[in-house]
């Protein structure tokens, strides 16, 4: 188990969806996780929340140290693909979170 995570939450418009959950399986994630220091990603979908405006989707990284998502690795794996071109352009609501796992 890492002992960061990196929440990244966003929403995306309904005719976007499709592709969006397409795309983000089989290529974003898998790109990703050939970063040094990623070793896992899970996603969720919100089903209820009591704090209006919260982002739809989430995706929960297992990363080594809090900067990874903003290291050369990551940078450049998250530029491969379909996601730069045809998804990230109609994300809204996105907000970007790293936590340190309590010992």
């Amino acid at each position: 188990m890492a002992d960061y995570f990196y929440l990244v939450q966003m929403d995306v418009p309904a005719e976007f969806e499709d592709d969006f959950n397409r795309i983000y399986d089989t290529q974003h994630i898998p790109n990703i996780l050939k970063a040094p220091g990623v070793h896992s990603c899970t996603r969720y979908r919100l089903e209820s929340s009591d704090l209006a405006g919260v982002a739809r989707y989430a995706a929960i990284y297992e990363i080594d140290s809090p900067g990874i998502p903003e290291s050369d690795g990551w940078k450049s794996e998250s530029e491969k693909g379909d996601w730069p071109t045809h998804i990230r352009p109609h994300t809204t609501n996105r907000s970007h979170h790293v936590f340190k796992r309590i010992p």
